[in-house]
C-alpha cells in the first residue's frame, strides 16, 4: 500500500470515532449539502462520466467491456435528479444510531442496555456505476461510519468528482474531516484486506468469483454482493396476462442490473397457452431467449444449455425452461439461483407460500416483478448492496445493515461477589422498556 493510502485509512480511522458521536441534526445537514451540489454541479459530473462512457465504448467495440456495463455507467440529468432524491431520502430515514434494542434489569439499580452504534471503518469495492459511491457515501454518513471507497477504473473520472463534490460538501458542516476516502490505485486492495485491525467490515459489490477471493483474502468481516441468477415462475393457477406483464418487466425494464430476471420457469400444465405470447412480446422488445427441449417444442427458440442456467446475462437474454409443478420449481431454483430474488406468479396462497418457504433467497416475491427487490423501493432511502448472504445483514442492506450494537451497563456501585457464593443474591433479570439516557439513575 502506497503511503497515501496507508494514511487515508489512518484519517478514516479517526474519523469513524468522530463521527460516531455527530448528532443526527448535522449528518442530515451534510446529507442535504451533498444533495445540492450535485444538483449545482451537475454539469462538471456529466462532462467527467462522458470522459468514462467514451472510454468504455471504445473497450465495447473491442470487445473487452459488455453493453451493460456502459449501461450502467451512463449517467444524465434525470439520474442525476434521482441520486440527489435518494441522499436526501437517506436524510428521511430514521436515525439508525442510539436506538435502545434491549433493556434489561439485572437487579435493583443495576440496568443494561444494548444500543444501535455505527460499525467503524467500512470498506466498499464496487463497480462501473457511479451512483453506487453516492449510495455508499450516503448510508455511511448518516450511519456515523467512515468509507473507503474503491470504484472500477471504467469509472474512474465520474467517481472522482463525486467524491470531490461529497468532500467538499461536507466540509463547511460539523463533520469529521477523512470520512470518506476515494482510493483508486487496483493493488492498493490486498492491503486494505490486509488491514483487520484498522478497516471493520468489506463490502464487495461484483461475481461471485470476486467476492470468493475477497473473502480468501482477509481476516476482516466480508458482506458480499454477488451476482443475481433471479427466477420467475409462471405456476398453473397463475393469472397469464398478469404473468406475462410481471416476466416481462422484470426482463425488459432494466436488464443490466443485478435484480433483473435471468431465467423464466412456467408450469408445463400452462405452457403451451402462456408461452408463444410471452415469447412474441419478448422477441418484440429485442431479448435473446434460450429454451429447454419441452420450451422448444412449443416456440422458436435457441437451446439452452447448462450454463444458461447459472448466469447472470445482465442484458436482453433470457433462458426458459418447462417445470412440472412448484416443487419442481423450487428445486430449480435451489440448485442454480444465486439467493438474490426469485418471484412465483400465482392465484393460489398455499402454492405460493410452498414457493415462498422453500426457495433459499434473500427476497421472494408473490405476483411482484423481482425488480423491487431495491434499497429505495424497500424504503431504506438507498442501498450498498444486496447481500446473498446470511450474517449480518441480508437482501438490500440500508442503514440498519451498517450498524452493530454495544452494551451499557448503568449500575450504583455493584460488585460481582455480592453475587456469588452460597448466599449470592440473585438477579431479576426483567426486561422493560426505556431508552438508554446516560446518567439517568443519578438523576432519579
Amino acid at each position: 500500500m502506497s503511503d497515501d493510502t496507508e494514511t487515508q485509512v489512518a484519517q478514516a480511522q479517526r474519523a469513524a470515532l468522530d463521527l460516531a458521536n455527530v448528532d443526527e441534526a448535522t449528518r442530515n445537514d451534510a446529507l442535504h449539502a451533498i444533495a445540492d451540489a450535485i444538483r449545482a454541479r451537475s454539469d462538471e459530473i456529466l462532462a467527467a462520466n462522458d470522459e468514462d462512457v467514451e472510454a468504455a465504448e471504445e473497450m465495447l467495440a473491442e470487445g473487452e467491456y459488455t453493453q451493460a456495463l456502459v449501461d450502467r455507467l451512463k449517467l444524465d440529468e434525470a439520474k442525476l435528479e434521482s441520486i440527489a432524491e435518494m441522499v436526501e431520502s437517506v436524510a428521511g430515514q430514521d436515525d439508525p444510531l442510539g436506538e435502545t434494542l434491549e433493556a434489561r434489569e439485572l437487579d435493583d439499580d443495576l440496568e443494561l442496555y444494548k444500543v444501535a452504534v455505527p460499525i467503524g471503518v467500512v470498506a466498499t469495492v464496487f463497480e462501473s456505476r457511479p451512483d453506487a459511491l453516492v449510495q455508499i457515501s450516503a448510508l455511511a454518513l448518516k450511519s456515523g461510519n467512515a468509507v473507503l471507497l474503491k470504484g472500477g477504473s471504467e469509472a474512474s473520472e465520474s467517481n472522482r468528482v463525486l467524491h470531490d463534490i461529497i468532500r467538499e460538501a461536507t466540509a463547511d458542516v460539523a463533520v469529521p474531516d477523512g470520512w470518506s476516502q476515494l482510493i483508486e490505485a487496483r493493488e492498493d486492495v490486498d492491503r486494505v484486506l490486509e488491514m483487520d485491525d484498522a478497516v471493520d467490515l468489506v463490502m464487495p459489490r461484483g461475481s461471485s468469483a470476486f467476492v470468493s477471493y475477497v473473502q480468501d483474502n482477509t481476516q476482516i468481516p466480508v458482506l458480499g454482493h454477488t451476482e443475481g441468477v433471479c427466477h420467475v415462475y409462471v405456476d398453473e393457477d397463475a393469472d397469464l396476462d398478469m404473468a406475462e406483464d410481471v416476466a416481462f418487466d422484470a426482463k425488459v425494464q432494466y436488464p443490466a442490473v443485478c435484480n433483473a430476471v435471468e431465467t423464466l420457469l412456467v408450469s408445463e400444465v400452462v405452457a403451451d397457452d402462456f408461452l408463444p405470447g410471452m415469447v412474441e412480446r419478448y422477441e418484440d422488445a429485442g431479448v435473446e431467449l434460450r429454451g429447454d427441449d419441452a420450451t422448444r417444442d412449443i416456440v422458436d427458440v435457441d437451446p439452452a444449455t447448462e450454463e444458461d442456467w447459472e448466469t447472470e446475462y445482465g442484458d436482453l437474454e433470457l433462458s426458459i425452461k418447462v417445470v412440472e409443478d412448484v416443487y419442481d420449481a423450487v428445486d430449480h431454483v435451489n440448485a442454480h439461483g444465486s439467493k438474490h430474488t426469485e418471484s412465483i406468479v400465482t392465484e393460489d396462497d398455499d402454492t405460493a407460500a410452498v414457493f415462498m418457504q422453500g426457495i433459499d433467497a434473500a427476497s421472494v416475491f408473490h405476483n411482484a416483478s423481482t425488480r423491487f427487490a431495491d434499497g429505495y423501493r424497500y424504503g431504506l432511502g438507498a442501498e450498498v448492496g444486496i447481500s446473498t448472504g446470511k450474517i449480518h445483514a441480508r437482501g438490500p442492506v440500508g442503514l440498519a445493515g451498517l450498524t452493530t450494537y454495544k452494551y451499557y451497563l448503568e449500575g450504583d456501585g455493584q460488585l460481582v461477589a455480592t453475587y456469588s457464593g452460597e448466599d449470592a443474591a440473585p438477579f431479576s433479570h426483567e426486561d422493560f422498556d426505556a431508552a438508554w439516557n446516560p446518567g439517568r439513575l443519578s438523576d432519579e
